[in-house]
């Protein structure tokens, strides 16, 4: 990614894949969501390799192209919002650790939501350590009364520091009947799986004059260019009385403050289906043979019980 600049993001012309949404809910759950996905120039096997999560747990898929992917297996249990990175040669999952799905679901009537970021490691993709915490708890405003949240880490290297974004607190999303992030922070360590030490204040909070951020902050990824910082981030946002979600574009020059750009991709229909109708979640952003990809949920509905999550591309070529 350090390749392009600013201007190759700021100007590339995205389309929506025809194949969308390449992945649909599956195995029983109301959804796939969260993908993180390796190019074949960042796995061992010079294949595409996309995790994700659904209510029982995180799965990896595989792909020739980065389009067609076919699922593998689950990874792990009681777990969402994967990450994966491929560093010297090793493979280390960042995830988010929840309750049982009974537990989360008791969580949604009242119980007390509790989750932190934990990390497994593999050397193939298929046999992996014994997950281990990575980051939980050490501020106040990662927690209130609702329990607490620590969700959606992204990993990066800043200065010879491992950065791992992070989104956390709970909001209460009415129509759709459960909590979205509050905040996004950021925790640095010297070391991949341990040791991080979480900023005093987030980066990202909710504003109740910012159009696309009045609820809450939903996540972001971060990605270091040849002249500065990007981040993609989800704000959830009310507009005449119905929450949406959409992936913005922001600018940061330390990868702490940023700059909101614009609108990368909105809800909307596309034709008569309504998969990506109401909100456009989190994402994942890639470049591989001059083609800049987008992979990100959507959701087609507010409701609880009849809304479902999809995965899709949303790609533009780099000349």
């Amino acid at each position: 990614m350090q390749r392009l600049t600013f201007n190759d993001i700021n100007r590339a012309k995205f389309r929506l894949c025809e194949n969308n949404p390449i992945i649909r809910n599956f195995g029983g759950s109301f959804n796939a969501a969260d993908p993180s996905v390796l190019t074949p120039e960042q796995s061992h096997d010079g294949r595409w390799h996309l995790f994700c999560h659904t209510f029982f747990g995180v799965y990896r898929f595989d792909s020739e192209n980065g389009i067609n992917f076919s699922l593998v297996k689950k990874i792990v249990s009681k777990a969402m919002r994967p990450n994966i990175n491929y560093i010297g040669g090793r493979y280390y999952l960042f995830y988010e650790k929840t309750k049982s799905v009974a537990g989360n679901a008791l969580s949604l009537i009242g119980g007390k939501w509790k989750s932190e970021i934990f990390v497994t490691e593999s050397e193939n993709l298929d046999e992996w350590t014994e997950p281990k915490r990575a980051l939980g708890k050490t501020r106040d405003f990662e927690a209130d009364e609702r329990g607490q949240a620590i969700s959606n880490p992204f990993l990066i290297n800043v200065g010879g520091k491992n950065r791992l974004y992070y989104s956390c607190g709970q909001t209460y999303i009415k129509d759709c009947g459960f909590c979205e992030p509050t905040y996004i922070s950021f925790a640095e360590s010297v070391e991949i799986t341990k040791g991080y030490i979480s900023r005093n204040e987030p980066i990202i909070r909710p504003d109740k004059k910012n159009p696309y951020l009045n609820l809450c902050s939903g996540c972001i990824k971060v990605y270091r260019l040849a002249d500065c910082f990007i981040g993609l981030q989800n704000g959830i946002f009310e507009k005449n009385g119905n929450s949406h979600s959409a992936i913005m574009l922001l600018r940061s020059e330390d990868g702490v403050k940023f700059d909101f750009v614009k609108m990368l991709l909105s809800p909307q229909m596309c034709g008569e289906n309504d998969w990506m109708a109401q909100y456009v979640y989190a994402c994942h952003l890639t470049f591989y043979n001059g083609v800049l990809r987008i992979y990100f949920n959507a959701r087609n509905k507010a409701n609880p019980l009849t809304g479902r999550e999809c995965i899709g591309v949303y790609e533009a070529e780099i000349s």
